[in-house]
C-alpha cells in the first residue's frame, strides 16, 4: 500500500520507519529540508533505539522515501497518516492546532483519488469531526477524501517497539470502508494477535488523552505519598512495592521522586482540562489540576533537599548534575525536570555543571547557561552535591568509592530512587532520596 506520513518530528520518523519496515512503500513529508536531506541518507534526527538501523534498512531498500513536496504526497498515497506536533498554546492550556490544520488545507487540494487521511497526534476531543468537514470540503470534485483517527500510544525510548509490537490499536472511524483500509494497513499486526479497538472518532481521540491524564495521575499519587512518606519517617519505594502486588493497581508507572516530563503528559492534560472546560465538563477533571501542581512540585522539593545537602545555600557551591533527558533512551529536553532542577539551583548562585549519555548537544541549545560535561566524572569534580535526575542505567553502575576522592563533598540526591543506596552510603556518602526520611 503507498502510505505517506506527514510530519517528521519524533512520533512521524518513527512511523513512516515503521510502516516501510511493514512492507508499505512510503513518503515522508516535510517543510524542513535539512531534516528530509538527512533523513533521505537514512540519518535519524534524535536518537530512539532501533530507528537508526531501521532507516537505514528501509531507505537503502526503496520502501521508505522522503519529500518536501506536500502536492506530491497528496497525489503519491492512498492513505495519508498525519503526525504533525499540537504543543501547548502560548499563554493558555489548549492545545496548539495550527500545524495540524494547515496540513489538511495543503493536503486536500491536491489530492488525485479517494483516500483515507488518519490522524495520529493527540487532539481535544471533536477535533477529528471538524477536521473531517474541512478535509472534504477542500478536496476535488469527484475525489472522496475521508478521515480517520488512529491514536499513538509510544514510549520514547521503545517507540520502534511500541509501534511493530503495540499493545493495542486504537482506530476511530466513520464507515466500514475506512475501517477495512486501516485493517489492510495493520494486518501484519492483526495477524500476530495485536488487539484492535474500532470505534466513532470522539472515543479514539479520548483513548489517548484519557491514558495519558490516568499515567500521570497515578506518578503524580506516588509522588504525594512519597512526601507523606518523608513526613512518617516510612519508604516510598517499599510502599510501591507493596502497592503494586494488587493486580487492581500493577507496579508501572508508580515509581516516585522528581515526576514526568517531555513533550506528552503535561501539555495533554492541560489541554484536556482546558477542552473539558468548553464542554461544560470542567469539574469532572478539577483534578488533573492538582496532578499537574503535584508534578511541579516535585522540581522544587527536589532543589530544596539539594540545598539542605549543600549546607542550606547554593552560593558558591559545585553541583553535579547526572541526567539531562526528561527520562532515559531518549535525547529528549522537552520540559526535562532534571534541567528545570539545573537552571533553578544556578539562579541561586551555584557552578552547575551537567552531563547525560545522550542529551548534551540538546540541553546546550534549551540551557546554554549551564556547563556540561562529556562523562560523569568530569561533571563531579569538586562537587559539593551531586544531583542523579535521570536513571540511566550508566548512573546505576557508577562505582561509589571510585567516585569518591572526584568530590569536594560526598552528598548525593537520589531524585529516582534507583541508585543501590546501602552501596553508597558504605562508601562513605551521605545518599538522600525522595520519600525517604533516612538521610
Amino acid at each position: 500500500m503507498r502510505i505517506t506520513v506527514i510530519g517528521t518530528g519524533y512520533l512521524g520518523a518513527v512511523h513512516a520507519a515503521c510502516m516501510a519496515e511493514l512492507g508499505h512503500d512510503v513518503l515522508g513529508v516535510d517543510t524542513d529540508e535539512r531534516k528530509i536531506a538527512a533523513l533521505a541518507e537514512g540519518q535519524a534526527p534524535f536518537y530512539e533505539p532501533g530507528l537508526a538501523d531501521m532507516l537505514v534498512r528501509t531507505v537503502g531498500s526503496g520502501k521508505l522515501r522522503f519529500t518536501t513536496s506536500l502536492a506530491g504526497a497528496a497525489s503519491f498515497g492512498e492513505v495519508h497518516f498525519v503526525c504533525v506536533g499540537t504543543p501547548q498554546l502560548p499563554g493558555a492550556l489548549g492545545a496548539d492546532l495550527r500545524h495540524l490544520e494547515a496540513v489538511i488545507d495543503g493536503l486536500a487540494p491536491g489530492l488525485a483519488r479517494d483516500c483515507l487521511v488518519v490522524g495520529k497526534s493527540t487532539v481535544p476531543v471533536g477535533t477529528a469531526a471538524r477536521l473531517a468537514g474541512r478535509l472534504a470540503g477542500r478536496a476535488p470534485d469527484g475525489v472522496t477524501a475521508s478521515l480517520a483517527w488512529n491514536p499513538e500510544f509510544l514510549r520514547e525510548g521503545l517507540a520502534v517497539s511500541d509501534t511493530l509490537r503495540p499493545d493495542r490499536l486504537v482506530a476511530g472511524v466513520t464507515s466500514a470502508a475506512d475501517d477495512a483500509v486501516l485493517r489492510a494497513v495493520y494486518a501484519r499486526l492483526l495477524q500476530a494477535g495485536t488487539p484492535y479497538i474500532v470505534t466513532d472518532l470522539a472515543t479514539a481521540e479520548l483513548a489517548k488523552v484519557a491514558a495519558n491524564s490516568f499515567l500521570a495521575a497515578k506518578i503524580s499519587f506516588i509522588n504525594a505519598m512519597a512526601d507523606v512518606c518523608e513526613a512518617a519517617g516510612a519508604d516510598v519505594v517499599t510502599l510501591a512495592d507493596a502497592l503494586g502486588h494488587d493486580p487492581r493497581i500493577g507496579r508501572r508507572f508508580l515509581s516516585a521522586g522528581l515526576g514526568f516530563g517531555g513533550g506528552c503528559l503535561g501539555k495533554d492534560i492541560r489541554a484536556f482540562m482546558a477542552r473539558a472546560a468548553e464542554l461544560g465538563a470542567a469539574d469532572l477533571v478539577q483534578f488533573l489540576h492538582q496532578v499537574d501542581a503535584i508534578n511541579s512540585g516535585r522540581r522544587r522539593h527536589a532543589v530544596a533537599l539539594a540545598r539542605d545537602l549543600a549546607g542550606g545555600t547554593f552560593a558558591g557551591r559545585n553541583v553535579a548534575i547526572l541526567g539531562a533527558a526528561f527520562k532515559p533512551g531518549t535525547d529528549d529536553v522537552r520540559d526535562s525536570p532534571a534541567l528545570g532542577v539545573a537552571a533553578a539551583i544556578r539562579a541561586e548562585g551555584a557552578a552547575v555543571r551537567v552531563h547525560d549519555p545522550r542529551a548534551l548537544d540538546n540541553a546546550r541549545l534549551a540551557c546554554p547557561g549551564l556547563e556540561y560535561a562529556d562523562e560523569p566524572e568530569k561533571a563531579c569534580e569538586d562537587a559539593d552535591v551531586v544531583l542523579h535526575l535521570t536513571e540511566w542505567q550508566q548512573y546505576r553502575d557508577l562505582d561509589p568509592a571510585a567516585l569518591l576522592p572526584v568530590v569536594r563533598s560526598p552528598r548525593i540526591l537520589d531524585s529516582r530512587n534507583v541508585l543501590p543506596a546501602a552501596r553508597w552510603r558504605a562508601s562513605g556518602w551521605t545518599l538522600r532520596s525522595m520519600g525517604s526520611a533516612n538521610a
